[in-house]
Formats: C-alpha cells, structure tokens, sequence
C-alpha cells in the first residue's frame, strides 16, 4: 500500500502525540497508579461543571431525544444552539448576529483544521501558510494544514522580568512575512496562559485587514467562558476576526463541541467545509450546551467553579515551585495570567527538554518537553537554544499528584546539574 504525499504526513503522529501515545502504553497496565503525569492537557474534572453538563444531557435526552441523537441536523450547527449563541452574545457584549456569523464544529480543532484547508496552501495567488504570529503555541495547531510547510510560527522576543520571563509579540518579524493565507493564535495560550494585550491585537488587526486575511482568535480558555486564564478586554467583532470558542474546557471535552464567529465572507466556506466533510457536530452536546448559555448556568459554574478552581490550583504550583526548585538552578516561571498550565524556561546549557523528559519517566512523572509547541525550533539556530530548555507542566491533577511530582522534578534538576 502507498499512501498519498498528504496521506504520508497526516498518518504520522507528531512529536507530541507520541509522546502521548508512550504515555498511554506507560500507565496501562497495574502499575498505572504509581504514576504521576503532569502532561495531560486534559481539564480537570471539577463537580460543579460536570453535574451541570449531566443535567443538561439528561433533561435533552428525557425530552427531545428524537430529535437530537436520532436525526441528523445542520451543518451550520442546530438551530436551538444557534439561536443561544446569538441571544447570549448580544446579552454579554451587545454582538448583533445571525446564523450567517455563526459555524459550529464538532470542536475547535476540528473549526481551525477547515480554516487551514480553506485559507491557507497552494492557490491561484501562490502558495499562503498558517502563521502562528508567536510561537510556543498549542501544538495541537502543526498538524492542521494538509501541505508541507503550511505553517510557520514567528518566534517571540524573549524577555526576562525579574525572576521570571514573558514573550512579547514581534510584529516587525511578522510583517515581514508574505506568505500569510490566515493567522491563528490561542489567547489566553496554551502553554504560556499568556492573553494578548490591546496593543497586540490592534496590531494582529491592522495586519489581517491590511493583507485581507482572517485572523483566528482560538479562546478555549478565555471570555465568556470559561476563563480559564485572565484577559486584557472582552472580544471585539471585526471584520477579519474570527472568534474560535469551545465547550471543552468549561468541562465538555469528549463531546467535541466548537464554534466560530465572524464576517459571513469567513464562515460560510467554514459551514460547507463541514457539509462536506463531518456533516455536522454531536446534536445532543449542542442541545445541551444551548440550555446552558440560555438559562445563565454556564455563568455561574464559570464564575463560582472554574475560574476560582485554576486560579488557585495556579497558586498552589507557583508556591511549590517557589519552595521546591532548587535555588542554584537558573530557572523562570512565564508570567502567566492564569491558565491550565505553568511553563518553565531553565537557562542552563546542561539543560535539554527531552533529556527532562527522559530522566523524569525513569522518575514515573511526565511533563511535556517544549519544543513540541515551537514550528520546526530545531531548524532555527537562534530559537532551538530557547526553545529546547522549556517544558509544560498541567495544573488539572490533583494538588497531591502536583506536591509529589514537583518534589520529583526538582530532584531530577538537581542530578542533572550534577
């Protein structure tokens, strides 16, 4: 069997999901318990938000189940949830929409990955890439473009606060760029829960609407929800915005359920996009999320439940980190405005990021090397040294897990000094 040149690159798995992949075969068997993994970018499973989502299922599946799991619906997304989305935008931030603003996916990776086959590769105009305007980003993202090359991130300028660090937008790098068919950046990001400041956003704007490519806004941890991370200002429509949300990290995420919003122009070729390819969403997961947005509940777990849950848990790491790292290593925290994760930056030449990851699974922990979330950092001489000395920590276990597995890291550190 010979698989096409696009079947070749996308039956592969990237760097991370191997590592995801040794992850699972790893905590498989019985000594599944005696592990301690600080790398899943799953969210926390937090009372409040899953008894709601198992309320809203079951009250959907009591009352309408024929209408939701036994027939098939829009592409564009069902109507009912179509017309919360809407109803609850203008209620939160005065938006006025239609179903021609609005496209749901069964998730927001699904969304973006038809962005990059509508948008971005070869065309009559040349060939147009996925541009990441700063990277580390999610690294879910380097899988989403069919043709080789069809993404690219610019690398930030590193810049050090006291002791800890903060990247910062290079947008001269970014204009220099001719090749942009759509730019995508989460805010608040992944890893970093770094959210883009006004200044940034104007000038990622000014830059879409001058080269008249769509910017996506990924905030699958940010405004409305589920806050996950704090942000410098509530979404703004725009013409060459579009907004990417999701019901994943507000607590639903095997349901797979995403959503765009934005200028008809971008989300009609999104919602054929879907025709053609998945048909549409889970209905039932959009029937339920649209209670949740009509009836305030979404409101409430949000701002009494997950909000307060990974600020905390943010809390509680910083300080074990604080406690626990050794003091003669030079590392650095990123100045985080919340988020799910802690990224780490260890300035020492002795450092790398798989090493860490080596040494710390013969330690039974797994962290996230982070040159997986870095485009190709190893071909860019003046990024791999950065790039290959930070690695991701998850805030969603529990805080006995997050206790001993910092113990472990530090003591890893601290031989591989040695």
């Amino acid at each position: 069997m010979q698989l096409s040149t696009i079947g070749t690159k996308m039956a592969g798995l990237s760097g991370l999901r191997s590592l995801m992949e040794d992850v699972a075969a790893c905590t498989a068997g019985a000594s599944a318990g005696e592990w301690l993994n600080l790398s899943v970018g799953n969210p926390a499973l937090i009372p409040e938000a899953r008894d709601m989502w198992r309320a809203a299922l079951a009250e959907v599946l009591e009352e309408d189940f024929g209408g939701t799991s036994g027939s098939y619906g829009a592409s564009r997304g069902s109507h009912i949830l179509i017309e919360a989305m809407a109803s609850y935008f203008h209620r939160t931030y005065g938006w006025r929409l239609g179903p021609e603003n609005i496209a749901v996916g069964p998730g927001s990776q699904m969304v973006c990955f038809a962005a990059a086959a509508l948008f971005a590769g070869p065309s009559a105009g040349g060939t147009r890439r996925v541009v990441l305007p700063m990277v580390p980003d999610y690294t879910g993202y380097q899988g989403l473009c069919l043709h080789e090359g069809g993404i690219v991130g610019v690398p930030p300028r590193v810049e050090r606060e006291g002791d800890r660090f903060r990247y910062a937008l290079d947008t001269e790098a970014l204009s220099r760029r001719t090749d942009i068919g759509m730019m995508l950046v989460s805010s608040p990001g992944n890893p970093t829960g770094r959210a883009l400041d006004p200044a940034e956003l104007r000038a990622l704007t000014d830059l879409a609407t001058e080269r008249n490519v769509p910017l996506f806004l990924d905030q699958a941890y940010g405004a409305p929800f589920p806050r996950i991370g704090e942000t410098h200002g509530e979404p703004v429509l725009d013409d060459h915005v579009v907004h990417c949300f999701s019901a994943s990290k507000a607590g639903l995420p095997g349901e797979r359920i995403g959503f765009a919003m934005g200028a008809p122009r971008h989300i009609a070729p999104l919602a054929s996009f879907m025709s053609n390819s998945v048909l549409h969403a889970p209905k039932l997961a959009q029937a339920a999320l649209a209670r949740v947005l009509a009836d305030g509940r979404l409101d409430g777990v949000v701002r009494d439940a997950i909000t307060p849950h990974y600020q905390e848990k943010r809390r509680f790491a910083e300080k074990l980190l604080a406690e626990r790292m050794p003091s003669d290593v030079d590392w650095r925290l990123h100045s985080g405005e919340g988020g799910m994760f802690c990224w780490l930056w260890v300035d020492h030449d002795w450092f790398d990021d798989v090493t860490l990851y080596t040494r710390l699974k013969e330690h039974r922990v797994f962290v996230v090397p982070g040159r997986h979330f870095f485009v190709d950092p190893l071909e860019n001489p003046g990024l791999a040294p950065h790039a290959t000395r930070c690695f991701r920590l998850s805030l969603s276990a529990d805080e006995a897990t997050l206790t001993e597995g910092i113990a472990r890291l530090a003591h890893t550190l601290t031989t591989l000094r040695s």
